[in-house]
């Protein structure tokens, strides 16, 4: 595998470049930059580190009232 795009609710958001044995993240949009440059087994350990991400941030949100 030579790179993967990695899409989060049918947007590109980064793609995975194979880096050491694993898959290295690198974010191409502001919402996911704090993944950048992690490493992961998998596609879908990609996507589950996005989904845990994006979900405490929308939990973080203050509301108006």
């Amino acid at each position: 595998m030579v790179k993967q795009v990695i899409e989060y609710a049918g947007v590109p958001v980064g793609i995975v470049v194979p880096d050491k044995d694993l898959l290295k993240f690198i974010a191409v949009k502001f919402h996911v930059h704090d993944l950048d440059g992690q490493h992961f087994a998998s596609p879908s350990d990609v996507l589950r580190a996005i989904h845990k991400l994006m979900s405490a941030s929308r939990t973080n949100v203050p509301r108006a009232a």
